[in-house]
Order: C-alpha cells, then structure tokens, then sequence
C-alpha cells in the first residue's frame, strides 16, 4: 500500500485538509499521514468549517510533529510552505505546494486554498 505525508508548519490547515481529502478520496487504499514542523494545539477551526461544508470531518484530528518513524512509514512526502524545516530522506518522492496558510485568513479565502487543495490531491492520487 502506497502511503503519502502532508507536512506543513503547524498541521493545523493545510496539511489538515489534504489529508481529509486524501482519505475520502482514496478510500483506504492508500496510508494517509500528516505532521508539521511546529504543531499548533489544534486544527484550524475554520479548515475545519470548510471542510464540513463539503461533508468532510477533519475536527477529531490533532496536529502532530511529524518524526522519522512518519516519514520511513510512505512513499510520498507533501509538503506545504514548512521550508528548511521540512526533512528531506532520499528515495522518497517529494513535492512542494506552494499554498498560502490559511491562518487568519477570511473563510472565502479558505474555501479558495480548499479548493486547490482538492484539485491537487484528485491530481496526486491518480498518479499513484
């Protein structure tokens, strides 16, 4: 089984809801994982609002330091604006989206970051 890892800097936002879309889309064929470099104490209350507008409940979910045990454990590493502070181990496939945060942001400018987020894990996982 394929396994991807949404990192971001605190896996409060980004890497919060494309690893909801991840897991909805590809319906347990596929481990899903997220971490950030600086975790928040929990996910971004709005991320969480404009996911549950689309059916989505990404609420139960706390954000995590992602660790060596995560990264060893998939096949794909996603990151998300986290920079220098992302690690990098060779044989893993790496990709970089550049997304703005949604932190302290409008819930329209939200739902617009959902959105490409979507797009971009439908994109991802018929790649794999």
């Amino acid at each position: 089984m394929s396994g991807i890892l949404f990192l971001c800097i605190h896996n409060a936002g980004r890497s919060q809801m494309a690893a909801g879309f991840a897991r909805e889309m590809s319906q347990g064929r596929v481990t899903i994982l997220s971490g950030g470099s600086e975790p928040a104490d929990q996910v971004n209350p709005i991320a969480v609002d404009v996911m549950r507008e689309i059916g989505i409940d990404i609420a139960g979910y706390t954000p995590q330091r992602f660790t060596d045990e995560l990264l060893n454990s998939v096949d794909v590493v996603v990151t998300m604006g986290c920079g220098d502070a992302c690690p990098f181990i060779p044989g893993k496939t790496y990709l970089d989206w550049p997304l703005d945060d949604p932190k302290g942001r409008p819930i329209e400018e939200v739902r617009r970051i959902r959105d490409d987020i979507r797009t971009r894990v439908e994109d991802l996982l018929t790649q794999l």
